[in-house]
């Protein structure tokens, strides 16, 4: 082989090397890069110990429901997977019904569109994201409504990231992030328009107490929506099968214990809010949520050679590969909820505080 011919198949090879490791895989053009993947807040020499504290804290999360410490994991678990969401699925944390003609991105905008549409705000209203992520629905929906949107996150770095893509986005005059636990929010009473979840308050120990923190801080007469994930009437407890796969997306996504569906407008009434309307968005005739999960299996296995190298080089923290496999198997226990039906993550309750609110009556010891 001449040298010229060597310089050619060794340039390419270089090109093909860069367009697998920095090119292939981000799900958006403004998401992370495979080189730029890291711990979050968590420093690179502490990632797989953090890890190992999250998969053992989580082993058995029906035991932990009221437990102090579950924040904290909401938390690591976030600086763990953060960077891997926005690299391989997008800058919007959450599942949407497919829509046949449209892409993913495009059935994801209008979900979240859908949310603010139905709390009925206006421009210039100030409404609250609980559990905001990065900001990829607090984007959307400022832009589609132009209302002013107040998130806020537990995860210090996901505050930062969704600071830098509001400012790209040219969006940072409307949206706003705070860091701060849901369940103990920084803000006074009566002070939002409206406000919304999107797949968020399933990580809180107690529904009712992320609720009533809601019901505080909206003004009477707002509205909130939740999309909430939750068991169906299909669940059977007796099942083990059913109890598996449960569990699998309880220990892979940081949840303290799957709510059933019947649970979610008790909680919503308890602490004071009128039901407007409740309705699984994920039922038929809902095309399958689940069909990207799927879809991105070849995805997967292209992005874990990716991690894996990234990982033996030490661009990558130690443990990022235990991360990604650990999505990935939780990525099958939700398509196995989906297909078989007993779950959704897109059960939505719209509720309303009442005009004339008072506190809810405590309850009787």
């Amino acid at each position: 082989m001449d040298s010229l011919t060597l310089f050619f198949t060794g340039a390419l090879v270089a090109v093909g090397i860069y367009w697998f490791l920095c090119v292939l895989g981000p799900a958006e053009r403004k998401g992370k890069r495979a080189v730029d993947l890291s711990g979050g807040s968590i420093s690179a020499e502490k990632v797989q110990d953090n890890y190992k504290q999250y998969w053992s804290f989580f082993r058995r999360p029906k035991e932990i429901e009221t437990a102090e410490k579950v924040p904290d994991f909401v938390d690591t678990f976030y600086n763990l997977v953060t960077d891997i969401y926005e690299w391989g699925w997008g800058q919007s944390f959450h599942f949407s019904p497919s829509i046949p003609g449209k892409s993913h991105k495009d059935a994801t905008r209008l979900h979240e569109e859908m949310a603010v549409d139905l709390i009925q705000v206006k421009p210039g209203q100030k409404i609250l994201d609980v559990g905001c992520g990065v900001g990829g629905p607090m984007r959307a929906i400022a832009s589609h409504s132009r209302a002013n949107v107040v998130g806020i996150t537990i995860n210090e770095y996901q505050v930062n990231r969704a600071r830098l893509h509001n400012k790209k986005a040219g969006l940072d005059a409307l949206c706003e992030v705070v860091c701060g636990n849901f369940l103990q929010m920084p803000f006074d009473d009566n002070s939002f328009d409206g406000a919304y979840s999107i797949e968020a308050t399933c990580h809180a120990p107690k529904l009712e107490e992320v609720y009533a923190e809601i019901y505080r801080v909206l003004k009477p007469g707002s509205m909130y929506v939740s999309y909430e994930w939750v068991t169906t009437e299909k669940f059977k407890a007796e099942d083990d099968e059913h109890v598996e796969v449960i569990q699998g997306i309880e220990r892979g996504d940081a949840l303290p214990g799957l709510r059933a569906y019947v649970d979610i407008a008790e909680t919503a009434k308890k602490v004071g809010f009128e039901i407007v309307k409740e309705k699984d968005l994920a039922s038929p005739p809902a095309k399958p949520w689940w069909t990207r999960l799927k879809m991105g299996r070849l995805a997967y296995w292209r992005n874990h050679i990716v991690v894996q190298i990234l990982s033996a080089v030490g661009v990558a923290p130690k443990g990022t590969v235990d991360v990604h496999e650990m999505l990935f198997k939780t990525a099958d226990y939700l398509t196995r909820g989906g297909e078989t039906g007993i779950f959704s993550p897109m059960h939505m309750i719209l509720c309303r505080k009442p005009e004339s609110s008072s506190p809810p009556p405590e309850e009787s010891s």
